[in-house]
């Protein structure tokens, strides 16, 4: 009884932001968990005429015609290499660039570098793609003007409609966009870090690479391991915007990722209990693979989730 008498006071005395509070639950209600019935279109042959509760039940047959086409293996080992790459190359680098804006002295040059770097984030993914077909052009393109310039390249470059360069040309975009961004939260792991532990250092003799290595790193540990198991659970939710407008049929060999399928089938082609089928599929091994991480972190760090 001590809880609900904790409760009702804690109700009585901050009812305004319980209030506050509704909007978001209701959301998450509404838009979030409500849907969550419609995932069982993947088990159903649906028909709009019947509805979702009408439409007959066929068991696995859809995920039995998924996995069983000559693109499901394409298509998830597509998303995998973006999946990963994205977390081998463009995870590290939000951290370094927190860690060199933090060595900054100047606070209106630090303020000026956060500024710019967070700037990219802001940009439509459209207009980033439209940008690197533009910069990418063979004909017009500043890379191929400079590496014609410079003696790299022999002839012109198709950067944009060739197979192998789609994966490059992906992850440098991600970092050039978001790199600024999704270092925020460690910059903000970086300012929590108490000062008395440098000066501590600083009385031992110890210079800034050594504070960087014996303080600095160790305290936002925790931080890097929890955004760690977040990226982990997006593996195989590669961003369908990017992917999509960076599409052509010279890449499709490598560009050609689930959320795009899933797209064309569900929208285009409007077999809707097939594509549910593959986005629930692609829920439940991104969910999988975030526990998994989260308990080996747990096992080996005890830093988790939960």
């Amino acid at each position: 009884m001590n809880w609900k008498r904790a409760w009702k006071k804690s109700l009585t005395k901050y009812w305004q932001l319980y209030l506050l509070l509704i909007p978001v639950v209701a959301y998450y209600i509404i838009f979030k968990y409500v849907p969550m019935a419609g995932a069982q279109i993947a088990f159903r042959n649906f028909k709009f005429n019947k509805g979702i509760w009408g439409s007959p039940w066929i068991g696995l047959k859809n995920f039995d015609r998924f996995f069983s086409s000559s693109q499901s293996f394409t298509m998830i080992w597509n998303t995998l290499a973006i999946g990963f790459l994205s977390i081998i190359f463009c995870f590290p680098f939000p951290i370094i660039l927190a860690l060199l804006i933090n060595e900054i002295k100047s606070n209106r040059f630090k303020n000026t570098v956060k500024t710019i770097t967070y700037a990219p984030h802001f940009v439509s993914t459209i207009v980033v793609v439209g940008m690197m077909t533009a910069m990418c052009s063979p004909s017009t393109g500043v890379i191929n003007t400079i590496m014609l310039k410079l003696g790299i390249w022999k002839e012109p470059l198709y950067l944009m409609g060739r197979a192998q360069y789609f994966r490059p040309m992906y992850i440098i975009s991600a970092i050039w966009k978001d790199c600024g961004w999704n270092a925020i939260i460690f910059i903000s792991a970086l300012a929590a870090i108490d000062v008395s532990l440098y000066e501590a250092a600083e009385v031992d003799g110890a210079n800034r690479w050594q504070q960087l290595i014996k303080i600095t790193l160790p305290s936002i540990i925790p931080t890097i391991v929890i955004m760690l198991i977040l990226e982990s659970g997006k593996v195989l939710n590669v961003g369908f915007e990017k992917a999509y407008a960076m599409q052509n049929d010279l890449n499709l060999s490598v560009s050609e990722v689930i959320s795009t399928y899933t797209y064309k089938i569900g929208l285009e082609k409007m077999d809707y209990d097939y594509a549910t089928a593959i986005g629930l599929f692609n829920s439940v091994v991104s969910f999988a693979m975030l526990m998994i991480v989260n308990f080996i972190s747990k096992r080996v760090s005890e830093t988790s989730l939960f």
